[in-house]
């Protein structure tokens, strides 16, 4: 039985995703501090924050509400680093362990929606 948000393997996996994205988002050049860098750690730490506040609603639906928008700061994530791994300056970067990771955190958000709530 579950006891707090901090169980779930999904959160403690996505905590690991927003340290290690802002790893690597400290090799990101000083001018793209508020730019993509802010933009990246922000999707980046949505992720658990969701995860969490969606844990302590009320209801599953409420909480299924909340894995979505986990979900979907995923996809935004997704989509930046993408962006970055295409620029001049940070296409030298390792993506890799940040790609697989949030991968992995993708898939498990997506079961967790579908048995949670398998009219969705």
């Amino acid at each position: 039985m579950l006891n707090s948000y901090k169980d779930l393997i999904v959160w403690q996996k996505s905590v690991k995703l927003a340290l290690l994205i802002y790893e690597l988002t400290e090799k990101f050049p000083k001018e793209e501090i508020y730019g993509l860098t802010s933009q990246i750690r922000r999707s980046a730490i949505s992720i658990p924050s969701n995860i969490a506040e969606g844990r302590f609603r009320g209801t599953k639906n409420d909480f299924v509400q909340f894995l979505r928008v986990a979900y979907s700061s995923g996809a935004e994530l997704e989509t930046q680093i993408e962006i970055s791994r295409n620029l001049s300056k940070t296409k030298c970067l390792d993506y890799s362990k940040a790609d697989s990771l949030l991968t992995e955190v993708m898939k498990m958000l997506n079961v967790m929606i579908r048995n949670i709530n398998p009219k969705s």
